[in-house]
């Protein structure tokens, strides 16, 4: 009844067909005193749930024109975006020390780094106003391209000198991407090695690069087969003063080939692990052999030398997008960062005409020296090699009176 239309009802517990009218300030109380005064108790009555139909006036329906014209309006002029925050992975670079050095004003300025992977999407936002360097082993594209599964080149690149969102971590190095790898269509980057090899060299003569990443690797020859392209590529590279970082692989388990992947398995090379974000080393982080292909290996070129985030890391990826990855891949970019960082802090180490490897074996002890350890003590460890990179302490490390 309208007459009636505020107020609520209430039946009586024994008879739920004889109901009173009551004011809806008392409703909530029937357990206790209306029980009470009226008889009931023990019973207690439930009081009738109703739902109210607001009415529909002239002045509701245009006040809800007003709102969707407004909405409108303000959705053609990009006014009413709504967008939930991306996610980020600084978790990781702040385990590894490098958002203290990026804070003291170390960015990569004047460190020239080469990176062979599957190319390259300069079209994400994140690169915008980069000058990216692009050498193309697999076509013929003179523009920045990328031929990878989930953009593999792409997320690795991110890492290093994303702009925005998640800034990378030597996002001013003078940067160069060879695109060696390529998908093989089965969801998986591969290439030959020979190209591997052309790309590293083109780094180190064409490019003149101070640091070659390479999140990638293959099997190790055979001992008493000839090494490699690749590997032998990287030897000539370090042999000449240019750091190469090289992932460790990622076949660990029980499926392990006993070895990092080459060419990080090359002396001088630095082979890189991958962890967790609870620092445990990652499960299927390559393990590292004492002997490798020739003679035992020593320190500080025990392999792999370090581990570095590598587990679930957000980067950038192909249509403006930001993927999630997990490998040896990752952690490696994380360790030539670091050093584009170092190098900036100490550019005395980097590598000219007359240099040797004795500035690549100078700055592998201070690494070895100041891994932080993750339960291996102070020996190396198969999987967890000298311990988790800390980007500060390896530049403290670092004699500032040595030359090379």
């Amino acid at each position: 009844m309208e007459g009636l239309d505020h107020v609520e009802y209430l039946p009586e517990p024994h008879d739920r067909s004889i109901v009173s009218a009551i004011d809806p300030a008392v409703v909530g109380h029937q357990d206790g005193w209306r029980s009470e005064v009226m008889g009931w108790a023990p019973m207690v009555a439930a009081p009738v749930v109703r739902t109210r139909r607001r009415r529909l006036t002239a002045t509701n329906i245009l006040g809800f024109a007003v709102f969707v014209s407004i909405s409108m309006l303000l959705w053609q002029n990009d006014l009413l975006i709504v967008e939930l925050p991306l996610p980020d992975s600084e978790w990781a670079f702040e385990t590894t020390g490098v958002r203290v050095l990026n804070e003291d004003g170390l960015s990569g300025q004047g460190i020239r780094l080469c990176m062979v992977d599957t190319g390259i999407d300069s079209q994400h936002e994140a690169f915008a106003g980069k000058d990216i360097l692009f050498h193309d082993l697999i076509g013929d594209s003179t523009a920045p391209r990328e031929y990878g599964a989930v953009a593999h080149g792409t997320l690795m690149a991110g890492i290093l000198i994303s702009g925005s969102h998640q800034i990378g971590i030597a996002q001013n190095v003078t940067f160069a991407m060879v695109a060696a790898l390529q998908d093989d269509g089965s969801g998986q980057n591969s290439g030959l090695e020979s190209d591997v090899g052309d790309a590293i060299r083109w780094c180190q003569f064409q490019f003149e690069a101070d640091i070659i990443s390479l999140s990638l690797g293959g099997t190790p020859s055979l001992e008493g087969v000839r090494e490699g392209d690749s590997a032998s590529a990287t030897r000539q590279a370090t042999d000449s003063g240019i750091f190469v970082v090289a992932a460790a692989g990622n076949d660990g388990g029980p499926d392990d080939d006993g070895d990092v992947a080459a060419p990080g398995n090359v002396p001088r090379a630095i082979s890189v692990g991958a962890t967790t974000r609870e620092g445990d080393v990652w499960a299927n982080s390559s393990i590292g052999s004492g002997n490798g292909e020739g003679p035992s290996r020593e320190h500080p070129h025990m392999k792999p030398e370090i581990v570095a985030p590598g587990h679930r890391i957000i980067s950038t990826g192909e249509d403006n997008l930001w993927y999630t990855s997990s490998g040896t891949s990752d952690s490696t970019v994380f360790v030539a960062g670091a050093l584009a960082l170092l190098l900036e802090a100490h550019p005395q180490l980097r590598p000219n005409g007359q240099s040797d490897g004795s500035c690549v074996d100078l700055v592998k002890e201070a690494l070895m020296d100041s891994a932080q350890s993750i339960g291996q003590g102070d020996d190396h460890h198969p999987y967890a090699g000298y311990g988790l990179i800390d980007a500060e302490a390896w530049i403290e490390e670092i004699d500032p009176s040595v030359t090379c």
